[in-house]
């Protein structure tokens, strides 16, 4: 037969055990619920930051080269900069913007340059184009999305 005292031992330190087993799964499953969480944050940090390095590095004026030198095809807009140093294109698009009677959609001056602007594909390079004035303090763009001449 067995000891009395020593089967409550081992059942008092069964239970203890099973009790810690219960307390370490707990903190198992946090412990993996939080390595989870970190995983995703630090996926989105990454997917973030890519897109942010993209969004900077698109924003960043692309220079071209001439006698290999590295020029900007659209300077920023200085005291001793003027219209003459931008491109035909971006002339003509500053040109209709300054001739309109006032603050101008893209698909005005797509108009009035001759361009199919029934085209998206037409219309959305000089969108760009005009944003590129803009962001170079050749053009003004207005909250609405319109266009207007620097004073």
């Amino acid at each position: 037969m067995l000891d009395p005292e020593l089967l409550e031992r081992v059942t008092a330190r069964r239970a203890e055990l099973e009790e810690a087993e219960e307390r370490l799964a707990k903190e198992l499953a946090e412990v993996r619920a939080e390595r989870d969480e970190l995983a995703v944050a630090e996926r989105v940090l990454e997917r973030v930051s890519g897109q942010l390095a993209d969004e900077r590095a698109s924003a960043a004026p692309a220079p071209g080269q001439v006698g290999g030198r590295a020029v900007m095809l659209i300077p920023p807009r200085t005291q001793d900069v003027n219209d003459a140093m931008l491109p035909p294109d971006y002339q003509r698009i500053l040109a209709a913007v300054r001739q309109a009677a006032g603050p101008v959609m893209a698909r005005q001056v797509g108009d009035s340059l001759g361009i199919d602007v029934s085209v998206r594909s037409k219309l959305e390079p000089l969108r760009g184009k005009l944003v590129r004035l803009a962001d170079r303090g050749w053009l003004r763009k207005l909250p609405d999305g319109r266009f207007t001449t620097r004073l």
